[in-house]
């Protein structure tokens, strides 16, 4: 799971729906790259970081990724 964008997300007021439209994909594949069982394009990827004023690097971690999937 993508801990911090999720995060980010829910701090910013957003639904799934709506990030799923800001990135013109579908909510179903949004919240599948959420869930972490799809990866993101890196132009996705750019596009939330521009939106959060984020680094790529500070929203989308592979160790986060990793413990996360260590504790489940």
């Amino acid at each position: 799971m993508q801990i911090k964008l999720y995060e980010l997300r829910k701090e910013a007021g957003l639904t799934q729906a709506q990030m799923a439209e800001k990135l013109n994909i579908s909510e179903t594949t949004y919240r599948s790259k959420e869930l972490g069982q799809t990866d993101f394009k890196l132009s996705e990827m750019f596009k939330i970081a521009n939106f959060f004023q984020k680094n790529i690097g500070d929203i989308f971690s592979e160790t986060t990724s990793r413990n996360v999937n260590k504790r489940a």
